[in-house]
């Protein structure tokens, strides 16, 4: 039976609760952003974490970013995919390795083959929307999203691989680390224009391509072993160059143990992914692969997880283009650690090619006040 007045009638609902005010509760207030208080990009993106949506997950990024940096004993990864040296944020690549934000870097390899074009002092141009891919194709021009890429430049490319491949042992298996650190060494040899592969090279930066073959550097290799072969058979009128194919003295699991190596060296770690991909699914399985070999071999080993974490990309969970799962998705696989436990991780849904170069600049202004600050005491 409900509980009814002395009349007869129902009691009535509660008209007022017990209010809170969200300070007891210790909730952190927002603050709007005043455009004419920005002095800086560290002043922008300050306020921006302290707005909402993308703005405020964007301030949080660069907060996160800037703490992984400044953790001494913390091994930063780097995974990148996407279109981005075709779309121009090669530079924004190498600042990062320059200052200290990048130990390591997982790549497509297409983002690395782009990048060579770039760093040998070649151009990417802007597409014309009016001409017709049928069109592009006679010229040779290979059409990324609204940027082209030049097939001679491809070519170019790969006379310039071709050089250093003939530097290699072929007797002794290569790596994708091994190949990129070659071109590395050759372009920093070459002069200080500024490119990936060099300012990894010169900041000892291995650079792993797990999906080597799906890319123009990878053909690159292929052919580099197909020429050889048609040397071989000289003038054969016969000569298939798939059917006497075979393949060069490669080992991806040479960078999948250096990689693993390289894990060991620092008590945490970061990860600063640009889209997703096999660079960033291949960075995070290390956790597991560690866990794994312990298990199944049955031995002591350590079980690395990533206490940092910052991804830039427009894809939501429910479109599949994640690759490598949510952060918090991670924690079920033992690749990350739980937040609970001192995890920190932010994900901004934007296009990198917005929100990327604002963070890294932020965090640049960051180290620079930091450092001038050090030198005044």
């Amino acid at each position: 039976m409900s509980e009814r007045h002395p009349h007869g009638q129902h009691e009535p609902p509660r008209a007022v609760r017990d209010l809170s005010d969200g300070v007891e509760d210790q909730l952190v207030p927002l603050t709007a952003l005043d455009p004419l208080q920005i002095k800086s990009f560290d002043d922008l993106v300050t306020a921006m974490g302290r707005t909402a949506f993308s703005g405020r997950s964007l301030g949080e990024a660069c907060d996160v970013l800037t703490e992984m940096t400044l953790d001494p004993e913390c091994l930063i990864v780097a995974t990148f995919s996407g279109a981005m040296t075709v779309a121009k944020m090669g530079l924004v690549i190498v600042r990062m390795i320059e200052a200290g934000m990048i130990h390591a870097i997982i790549s497509t390899g297409a983002l690395m083959a782009h990048g060579l074009s770039e760093a040998v002092g070649l151009t990417h141009y802007k597409a014309n929307p009016n001409v017709s891919d049928e069109v592009l194709f006679q010229k040779g021009y290979n059409r990324v999203y609204d940027t082209l890429e030049m097939e001679k430049n491809l070519n170019t490319i790969d006379e310039f691989v071709r050089a250093e491949l003939d530097k290699l042992d072929p007797n002794v298996p290569w790596s994708s680390e091994m190949i990129c650190r070659q071109l590395g060494k050759a372009l920093a040899e070459m002069g200080d224009s500024p490119g990936i592969l060099r300012s990894a090279y010169l900041h000892n930066v291995p650079v792993y391509v797990p999906a080597f073959t799906d890319s123009e550097m990878g053909l690159d290799v292929a052919v580099w072993k197909l020429r050889q072969i048609h040397a071989q058979h000289g003038s054969d009128p016969n000569f298939d160059p798939f059917k006497h194919a075979a393949p060069p003295a490669y080992n991806p699991f040479l960078d999948l143990l250096s990689y693993a190596k390289l894990i060991g060296t620092k008590k945490k770690l970061g990860i600063f992914t640009i889209g997703g991909g096999v660079p960033r699914n291949w960075a995070q399985q290390v956790g597991p692969f560690y866990d794994i070999v312990g298990h199944r071999l049955g031995v002591e080993t350590a079980h690395p997880r990533f206490t940092y974490g910052v991804r830039i990309c427009p894809e939501p969970v429910h479109w599949g283009g994640l690759s490598g799962c949510s952060y918090s998705e991670g924690v079920s696989w033992g690749k990350f650690v739980p937040p609970n436990e001192g995890g920190r991780y932010a994900e901004v849904f934007a296009d990198a090619t917005v929100a990327w170069p604002l963070i890294v600049r932020a965090v640049l202004e960051r180290l620079e006040k930091r450092r001038g600050a050090t030198a005044a005491k």
